[in-house]
């Protein structure tokens, strides 16, 4: 299996058609809100154990699971309900995209707006969520970040497998370091310096 097939097996399944109209979909949150709740969080072993879409966020702190509700300013649910996507700073899209697509196997969203956007860019699909790569001047430097991401800003994706995720950054003869805590995760950066933590999680 190639490294690319390996990477897109880790990660959760390519959203369902009707999810990327919901994704895509310019409109208002609460238009998205009113379905019903879908409750797809699994709870095992006090961890976090799935990813979920209902407006009753979960939060995972230090391994124990607490309940949260939506995020509320002055008593008013604005609707809170996930991380819809990362932007990520790049200097060459395709550079970016040889990791991206090539090394970690993420396939891209063909609904990024092309000739509406006044910069080059890619989406990429995370689970249901994504990653939006930039070609803009970055700010940051490139020299002289942490060693380990854990300790940069840093973009987390839940995985089901670290060691062969590990295996995979080996092969491609990318360096890495991993989680200090002892928990099962992984940190890499991308062609950049950003950081990426893959963080395993049962699915």
């Amino acid at each position: 299996m190639s490294s690319c097939s390996s990477m897109a097996s880790l990660l959760s399944p390519r959203p369902t058609a009707s999810l990327m109209n919901k994704v895509n979909r310019v409109s208002s949150i609460t238009s998205t809100i009113t379905q019903p709740k879908a409750h797809l969080t699994f709870m095992k072993n006090e961890r976090l154990h799935g990813l979920s879409l209902m407006t009753n966020a979960k939060m995972a702190v230090e391994g124990e699971v607490l309940g949260k509700e939506s995020v509320s300013v002055d008593g008013k649910d604005y609707g809170v309900v996930s991380v819809h996507h990362v932007g990520i700073l790049c200097e060459n899209l395709e550079r970016s995209l040889e990791f991206y697509q090539n090394v970690l196997g993420l396939e891209i969203n063909e609904a990024r707006p092309e000739d509406k956007l006044p910069y080059r860019g890619a989406w990429l699909w995370v689970g249901s969520e994504m990653i939006h790569l930039m070609e803009l001047p970055n700010p940051d430097p490139l020299t002289g970040r942490p060693q380990h991401g854990g300790r940069d800003r840093h973009t987390c994706i839940a995985i089901r497998d670290v060691s062969k995720l590990k295996t995979i950054l080996d092969k491609a003869g990318i360096p890495y370091t991993l989680s200090r805590s002892g928990r099962p995760a992984i940190f890499t950066r991308d062609p950049d310096a950003n950081a990426l933590e893959f963080t395993q999680v049962d699915v």
